[in-house]
């Protein structure tokens, strides 16, 4: 992390350098010096870092370093900040007011002395170093490679981890039968116990996934517990899953929601799991929801996920337990070649017997834990197979065995961090700042590794076109390919990672890797109620409420707020009756210290949003990179002008207001002074913003989320923003569509509501290109209300779509009379949706013609009751789903037609009367899913029906809720 924090500095100083030349006067050559040194020792901790296991002195000189670091950018930004640059490369400032306070001496005397003092503790430093072994090395990157050459060199990695370690201890078949005997009073909770790391949440999630589990059950819930068990969220959850909560739902009391699930379980047949739940007090919570555990009988199911056997029992008495056991000798070498040598089904052709020796042995010290295996292999996965590489991680596995106090097969987890090369420790690191079992979106992960400088804006001057975002992704890769995260969701058409969670024992290494190099700060239960002052910390998480007072860092840089967790219940109990009744009838007066000291009833949200806590945090912490609201609890807010203060954050590169749910919010002008922002996130809950026309200063955007519903007194101009990657929520009512020409680097473009190019070939001649990048390869069109809308002209959607060349995904939610000619679409498309459009006529002779369609799913968008597929139609579509044709009869399929289809769901399609005949010629089909269909469509297709001869050949069926 040190050899990152220095890297930073490294790129702050030069920025300034370069882009601020002209204000630095008195202090270039101090400057130059600092950023001289720290590059020199940068090199020197490349061996140093990796040595801090094993020698403590070299572990306080490294956290030394690190500080020393974090100081000098330190510097560098204050006097940025003083001398108030307004340049448009982000380091603002003014020449008069620059040349003003020079004159009088302002600040220069101090800076010179802070950066002198910095060089003297860097030579220090090193010299220490040096005195004790450590070498220079010519280049910070030799030893470990670099980030560009380890991307090049890297192996293919396509295993599945949670499908390896279900293939060698499967007792799915069992639980399925368990689940489903409605006979036996003794199977109401069944349970799935046995240490961390056994693979316990990997066999419910098979459960949870299996067709005959899905066609079983009314409905199912998969829902993380966790150590901080908050029932209200885990009741919401569940019926979140049932998809039965709405803000109605929401505003019930505790015991009205228990009650509420309580009677859905008893009258449907529902199958809920509970992953990770810890203690007998977390049941006793949660069980007032649950009919089983108040002894009533129903058909209902739970399943439990624990560490605990205790529970269990307690639980139900009678309750069916699977107890998970650590694999043997045999079972961990299989699993150690899955991951270890992905690329090949017979690892023996390339294994010798010294090296087969050594893996055998390193595996003995993983002691059957599945996860520790996995990890094992990921490590030696990225290795190139040769005996050196090996006998050097296996050298290291026994070291930490030897002077580990418990010996055992988290010594080779932490092996799997100081394996890490530089460049991914803080990108693993920056990971604690989430919650326990918390899904994080990547898009908006790498967003924040970019703003945060872990990942160097620097790659962008490669020829080759790549971005700072491309390499962030494939640092992930790596992380993925490690085994040190998992992969929870997939993008369809790219096959890209969206969504990764991290295994509770791999998390807490993380925990207890950040602490230890002062990383994080993390507020939550353990401490929110005791906190006095922080001080002295880049980053603070925020899991659970607390006063933001309490943090006196000036130089703190990023501030992320994870409201979900924040407890209205606990905080209403924690206050007096009457000051919170006092609170609640002056909540107008936003400068009532009560109100903003001890918040209101509704809870923190509200507390979060008045003046004295964003004015104390936009006036205290300037050097700030990093301030993220996402995902705050919705709670009715009236209107509310966000302080002008903000325009103090001249470093911010990362601004989400994402989650508040505001009746109206209005931005300040002064937004516009922050011209360092790469990410701005506007999405506001259902309600209406106003938007100062300033965001054309933001020159550095790349990622601008816009609200849903807006309003500016002029229409925004965005054409100054080339360099942005993400446009989300744009509309020709409130924005140029002009603007998007310039916009050359744009990879996503998501337009709602109006959009009109009426004006547009009177501006710029005859059809004009429409989007300018070459790299577009998302696109959605969304209208919000579009019942009564005026629907998008046909011509209006061709010319758009022939500007976007480069697209592979098309979704179209909005009214559009017909489509375009085919010729029209990009070759590239791979995948389409279609939702609501209303088409005049069919579609499908259109879409059929796309030569690389692979994913197309459409609902509700024409009223005709016959569709028809020809034969060559659809040469490469792997899945199609159709929903909601309410008014389709009859589908016809000739033989040659989608020739590569793997998946087909149906849903919802009342009148369709069978399937059509020449389903039985595509032989690729592997699964068939019928949801929501009429139960006489179902009996057809089950073996015995009249219809069954036509997908016999189909593996697996699958059929959901389908009734009379």
């Amino acid at each position: 992390m040190a050899w990152s924090a220095v890297a930073s500095a490294v790129t702050t100083i030069g920025n300034l350098l370069t882009q601020e030349a002209i204000y630095l006067w008195d202090v270039e050559e101090q400057v130059d010096r600092l950023q001289t040194e720290l590059k020199w020792m940068q090199s020197s901790l490349m061996e140093a870092e990796p040595q801090q296991s094993k020698d403590e002195r070299i572990r306080l000189w490294v956290a030394e370093i690190r500080e020393l670091a974090y100081d000098a950018e330190d510097v560098v930004e204050e006097f940025a900040l003083k001398i108030g640059f307004k340049n448009k490369g982000g380091l603002l400032g003014c020449i008069k007011k620059s040349t003003c306070l020079v004159r009088k001496g302002w600040g220069l005397h101090e800076t010179k002395s802070k950066i002198e003092k910095i060089i003297a503790r860097i030579i220090d430093l090193v010299r220490r170093l040096q005195a004790y072994g450590v070498r220079e090395l010519k280049d910070g990157r030799e030893g470990s490679s670099s980030s560009t050459e380890m991307r090049e060199s890297r192996r293919p990695y396509p295993h599945i981890m949670d499908d390896n370690i279900v293939e060698l201890v499967d007792d799915t078949n069992e639980l399925v039968s368990v689940l489903k005997d409605e006979r036996s009073e003794s199977s109401r909770v069944v349970s799935i116990c046995g240490m961390g790391g056994l693979g316990k949440t990997t066999f419910a999630k098979k459960l949870y996934h299996h067709h005959e589990v899905i066609d079983y059950f009314d409905h199912l819930a998969f829902v993380y517990v966790s150590q901080q068990c908050l029932k209200r969220k885990v009741w919401e959850d569940i019926l979140s899953e049932f998809k039965t909560l709405n803000e109605d739902v929401r505003k019930k009391r505790d015991e009205e929601l228990a009650e509420m699930l309580f009677n859905i379980l008893k009258a449907k047949k529902c199958l809920v799991i509970l992953d990770d739940i810890w203690t007998i007090e977390a049941w006793d919570n949660l069980k007032p929801a649950f009919p089983v555990a108040r002894d009533n009988h129903c058909n209902s199911k739970i399943l439990l996920t624990s560490r605990n056997t205790a529970i269990v029992s307690y639980a139900d008495t009678r309750g069916y337990l699977l107890e998970l056991r650590c694999l043997n000798n045999e079972q961990s070498w299989k699993l150690f070649q899955k991951i270890a040598f992905p690329q090949t089904d017979f690892p023996g052709n390339i294994i010798d017997g010294k090296m087969k020796e050594l893996g055998e042995n390193m595996v003995k010290h993983c002691a059957g834990l599945p996860l520790a295996i996995v990890v094992l292999g990921g490590i030696l996965a990225t290795k190139n197979n040769s005996l050196n590489e090996w006998q050097k991680i296996s050298d290291n596995v026994k070291s930490y065995l030897k002077r580990g106090k418990n010996q055992g097969p988290e010594d080779v987890l932490a092996l799997s961090f100081d394996d890490l090369p530089p460049y991914l420790r803080p990108c693993f690191l920056y990971l604690s700042h989430f919650p326990e079992d918390y899904m994080i979106d990547v898009d908006r992960l790498i967003q924040l590794w970019v703003a945060e400088g872990i990942v160097s804006s620097k790659q962008e001057e490669r020829d080759d076109g790549e971005i700072a975002e491309d390499v962030a992704e494939s640092y992930l890769m790596e992380l993925v390919e490690r085994c040190m995260i998992q992969v929870r969701e997939t993008d369809v058409t790219t096959l890209k990672v969206k969504k990764i969670q991290m295994h509770d024992l791999m998390r807490d290494l993380c925990l207890s890797k950040a602490k230890q190099e002062n990383f994080v700060f993390i507020v939550d239960r353990s401490n929110a109620s005791s906190l006095s002052m922080i001080r002295k910390v880049r980053r603070v998480s925020v899991h659970e409420f607390f006063f933001i007072q309490c943090v006196k860092s000036p130089n703190i840089r990023s501030l992320l707020f994870f409201n979900q967790f924040f407890s209205e219940k606990v905080l209403e109990k924690s206050l007096p009756l009457e000051l919170l009744n006092y609170v609640e009838k002056h909540e107008d007066e936003v400068w009532n210290p009560l109100y903003w000291i001890l918040a209101t009833p509704v809870g923190c949200s509200r507390l979060l949003k008045t003046w004295g806590i964003w004015r104390y945090m936009f006036n205290n912490f300037k050097l700030l990179r990093v301030l993220n609201y996402e995902e705050g609890i919705r709670q009715n807010f009236a209107g509310w002008k966000l302080p002008s203060d903000i325009g103090n954050l001249i470093h911010l590169r990362f601004l989400s207001l994402r989650g508040f749910d505001f009746q109206w919010l209005k931005l300040p002008s002064s937004l516009g002074n922050l011209r360092c922002l790469q990410s701005l996130d506007l999405r506001v809950y259902r309600r209406l913003i106003h938007v100062p026309n300033v965001i054309w200063r933001m020159e550095q955007l790349r990622h601008l989320y816009l609200p849903l519903e807006f309003r500016s007194r002029i229409k925004l101009k965005l054409g100054t923003l080339r360099k942005l990657l993400t446009l989300v929520n744009f509309n020709t009512k409130n924005c140029y569509l002009k603007d998007l020409i310039n916009m050359t680097n744009l990879r996503e473009l998501v337009i709602i509501r109006p959009f009109n190019i009426e004006n547009f070939n009177e501006e710029l001649g005859e059809n004009p290109p429409i989007v300018g990048s070459k790299y577009l390869h998302s696109l959605s069109i969304v209208s919000l209300f579009w019942i009564g809308t005026q629907p998008i002209d046909p011509r209006h959607l061709a010319h758009l779509l022939s500007s976007c060349t480069s697209i592979c995904k098309l979704s179209i939610e909005a009214a559009v009379r017909e489509l375009p000619e085919y010729h029209y679409f990009s070759s590239h498309l791979a995948y389409v949706r279609l939702v609501l459009c209303k088409f005049e006529e069919n579609p499908v002779p259109t879409l059929e013609k796309l030569p690389n369609l692979r994913i197309l799913e459409i609902e509700r968008i024409f009223k005709e009751k016959e569709m028809f597929c020809s034969a060559q139609g659809f040469p490469r579509l792997e899945s199609l789903s159709l929903g909601r044709l309410y008014d389709l009869e009859e589908w016809k399929v000739d033989e040659g037609a989608m020739p590569s289809l793997q998946r087909l769901r149906i849903w919802c399609c009342f009148r369709l009367k069978m399937l059509p005949e020449g389903l039985r010629f595509i032989t690729t089909l592997k699964e068939l899913k019928i949801e929501s269909m009429p139960k006489a469509f179902k009996d057809k297709l089950e073996k015995g029906g009249e219809d069954f001869y036509k997908v016999k050949h189909v593996p697996s069926i699958i059929f959901q809720k389908c009734d009379d």
